[in-house]
């Protein structure tokens, strides 16, 4: 299975939120800090060009914030694209 990322800080409500919902579907995440960490914060910007956390990947689809992780809950898009990373 693709490992789903999120590039976080501790201080984040949005990405306290996005790791409580993927927590919720019984995913496995792959947390990355970039609160005083230069080269997490490098990492995340050579991967994309958002400066904002939370930054959801799941496997190499980038799913973008706490709302479009909401939005794509809320539309039960979620769960097949979960389940489709499950079979990759």
């Amino acid at each position: 299975m693709n490992s789903i990322t999120i590039y976080t800080r501790p201080d984040c409500e949005y990405c306290t939120a996005a790791k409580a919902l993927l927590k919720r579907k019984g995913v496995r995440v792959h947390e990355i800090s970039v609160a005083g960490t230069h080269g997490s914060t490098v990492a995340l910007w050579q991967r994309d060009v958002h400066r904002t956390v939370p930054q959801i990947y799941i496997g190499a689809y980038h799913v973008g914030g706490f709302d479009d992780l909401q939005a794509l809950d809320d539309s039960g898009r979620l769960d097949t694209l979960l389940d489709r990373e499950a079979v990759l």
